[in-house]
């Protein structure tokens, strides 16, 4: 059988712990298409799990199921049996998911994507748009879903609204900014001094500089949330909304890594059952219509992936340790071809 290169580890710990190894080439399933990969994308998720987190089911003291990546790009080389949509030559994107059904964090730990070839659900995967690069399709799911998500399911986002995106710079909040500006909102995004003209190019109505402005002292009050940082208290940031605004956490940089997110969702739970100003957290799902949804924004031009930096397979280990950083402007992206 033909091999393959592909991203693995066999101990958790540092990038260092990610190796490049050889694989055999897989052989899609029925309802799955063969991708050659041309472009993947690096989440802060690849990071944690290579560290072990989720251990409960990649496995605790070791790795039993040890391949990164989820989000890629790249051409259609063969389809399993049922798929329908989908023809070999095709040019592709989306998420290399094993159980798309999956329950909670089973849905994202460890699926492949990091590799020449990947197989992948046809509902995982649709066509790229011509006015984007692989480099740039590859950046477009996790994100994309995180964004459009807790916008639009937790956030309930409607025109006219006034809404905030600490974190605007990075990878699901470059997304959040188009986003909400599509739903005809106005927008403030929160990012650091040299991210500023990043922000206002693809669309933000005002930037704050989080290093002069504390959002949570301003006096403005929001509609909506969307913090994608996770660096002011749950108390200060619910002062910053509107009496029936509504707060969405997705991300925390308090150090503490999942039992800082676990102790941030209880805290949630708790203010959500007593206050009027709505407070919500979440995991993204993978939604194919949500997928569809966002392919059409980008090809209308109203989303445009950013890429920040880009790697090559062989130094996937440099690529994580940079998003392990959190000071990607956009995201981070593993070119294959």
């Amino acid at each position: 059988m033909r091999k393959m290169k592909a991203a693995a580890f066999a101990r958790y710990g540092p990038p260092e712990v990610v190796h490049i190894v050889d694989f055999d080439k897989p052989v899609p399933k029925a309802n799955e298409a063969l991708i050659k990969v041309h472009a993947a994308s690096v989440n802060p998720i690849d990071c944690s799990q290579s560290r072990g987190a989720g251990r409960i089911a990649t496995g605790f003291l070791k790795p039993t199921i040890a391949r990164l990546g989820i989000d890629m790009a790249g051409e259609v080389e063969a389809i399993g049996s049922g798929v329908t949509q989908l023809n070999p030559g095709d040019e592709v994107f989306g998420a290399c998911l094993r159980n798309p059904q999956g329950s909670a964090l089973n849905v994202w730990v460890c699926q492949g994507a990091f590799a020449e070839y990947a197989c992948a659900p046809e509902s995982m995967l649709a066509k790229k748009p011509e006015n984007v690069t692989f480099e740039e399709a590859a950046t477009v799911p996790v994100a994309s879903f995180t964004a459009l998500q807790g916008l639009r399911d937790k956030g309930q986002i409607q025109p006219g609204q006034r809404v905030l995106i600490n974190g605007a710079a990075g990878g699901v909040g470059t997304f959040a900014v188009q986003i909400a500006k599509s739903f005809q909102t106005e927008v403030t995004g929160v990012c650091s001094t040299r991210n500023l003209d990043l922000v206002r190019s693809f669309g933000a109505d005002r930037v704050l500089d989080y290093t002069k402005q504390d959002f949570t002292k301003g006096g403005e009050r929001y509609d909506i949330i969307f913090d994608c940082v996770g660096n002011h208290s749950l108390a200060d940031c619910r002062r910053a909304l509107n009496r029936t605004g509504t707060y969405v956490v997705v991300g925390d940089l308090t150090g503490r890594g999942a039992i800082g997110i676990l102790g941030r969702l209880m805290t949630v739970l708790a203010l959500s059952r007593v206050a009027t100003r709505k407070v919500s957290t979440f995991l993204a799902k993978p939604v194919h219509q949500d997928l569809i949804a966002i392919r059409d924004l980008i090809t209308a031009g109203k989303v445009k992936p950013i890429v920040d930096r880009r790697y090559t397979l062989s130094e996937v280990a440099d690529a994580l340790r940079y998003v392990e950083q959190r000071h990607a402007r956009g995201k981070v992206v593993l070119v294959l071809s």
